[in-house]
């Protein structure tokens, strides 16, 4: 069947060598429709990001941009503002008829941490062709903050699918029907819109900014950062914000969203003539995020301003997601059985901080 493929079809890949690893794969990378991917011991500094284009391997074009090597191993810190590419653990041999697609876990798309996959032969980031047979490789770029990596962390994910799988307008109307994926009335227009909270039921807390000198960041360091050491407070009374060139937001959507257990969903941005500022999407939304009692989580906005101050207004569409069937079932759904961190979340930073 068709779809998205849950976990029990990657743990086959797994057992059949198309997705192997230099060392075991952990049971704790398996989601429920994507896989996590781990960093490897050496990252390369670079002087700019570059695919490695059709017919050319990334190794052979290592030579154009690095600039140093480094180890990882008892850890390192990637620098905010510069580049680095780091060899993944992970090697796949895809079936004929799969292809996949890369996105930043939550936790790096909330700390501002550019993550991209880069393939042998890739002319785009974060996609991979059906049947690739190649290394994967981690191109990371902090944005905000300088942090501390080690081997082995799992900074973006990987989603494979087998045929077509984005649902139509039309058949997201029918499934809203059946189980309502929105908290309020249903924007469908090329996938499922959301906008943003500027008014929140208690208090005038509406987001945050990222401060611009702060410390290093241990991404292994869960729970261990004051907040107020790394981000400003956003407290607005009027429903609106002005957002600043070069500044990077945490935002919280207005409605709370739903995905069924039948189905799984990718965060895409807006059309860019709606302002000058772009929501910096984490990206997969897995099956059973928000489904349940109380159903339904907000989606956390990650936003960056470009050229020009923008004044976000309450209740701006701002992002739509857009939802692909599974090919089944997954074993284990979001937030039932396993470790969800942002289940039922409102405005929330990334887990490294208190």
């Amino acid at each position: 069947m068709n779809g998205v493929l849950p976990d029990s079809r990657l743990r086959q890949l797994i057992d059949s060598g198309a997705i192997r690893a230099e060392s075991p794969i952990l049971p704790e990378q398996i989601q429920p429709a994507s896989l996590d991917l781990r960093l490897g011991a050496t990252a390369w500094r670079l002087r700019a990001s570059f695919l490695a284009g059709q017919g050319r391997k990334v190794s052979d074009r290592l030579a154009d941009f690095e600039m140093h090597r480094m180890g990882l191993t008892g850890g390192a810190v990637l620098e905010k503002g510069c580049v680095y590419l780091v060899p993944l653990m992970e090697r796949l041999s895809l079936p004929q008829g799969l292809d996949a697609v890369a996105n930043a876990k939550s936790s790096t798309g909330r700390l501002d941490l550019l993550t991209r996959l880069v393939t042998d032969g890739g002319t785009e980031f974060d996609r991979l062709p059906p049947g690739y047979d190649g290394p994967i490789y981690a191109e990371i770029c902090p944005r905000s903050f300088s942090v501390l990596v080690r081997p082995g962390m799992r900074l973006n994910q990987l989603r494979l699918r087998q045929g077509q799988a984005v649902l139509s307008d039309a058949e997201l109307q029918e499934l809203h029907a059946r189980e309502p994926l929105v908290s309020g009335q249903a924007l469908i227009d090329d996938g499922l819109g959301f906008s943003v909270d500027l008014r929140p039921e208690t208090g005038d807390l509406v987001g945050y900014r990222a401060r611009p000198h702060s410390g290093v960041i241990d991404l292994d360091r869960i729970g261990a950062y004051r907040a107020r050491d790394f981000w400003d407070e956003l407290h607005t009374s009027d429903g609106q914000l002005i957002l600043d060139p070069g500044a990077f937001y945490i935002l919280v959507s207005r409605e709370a969203v739903a995905i069924p257990p039948d189905y799984a969903a990718e965060m895409a941005p807006y059309l860019a003539m709606v302002g000058e500022f772009r929501v910096h999407y984490a990206g997969f939304f897995d099956p059973g995020f928000g489904h349940g009692p109380g159903q339904g989580a907000r989606g956390v906005l990650e936003v960056r301003c470009h050229e020009a101050p923008f004044a976000l207004e309450h209740g701006q569409t701002v992002g739509r997601l857009v939802y692909e069937r599974m090919a089944a079932r997954p074993d284990r759904l979001y937030g039932s059985g396993i470790a969800s961190n942002y289940q039922g979340q409102g405005l929330k930073l990334a887990k490294q901080f208190a």
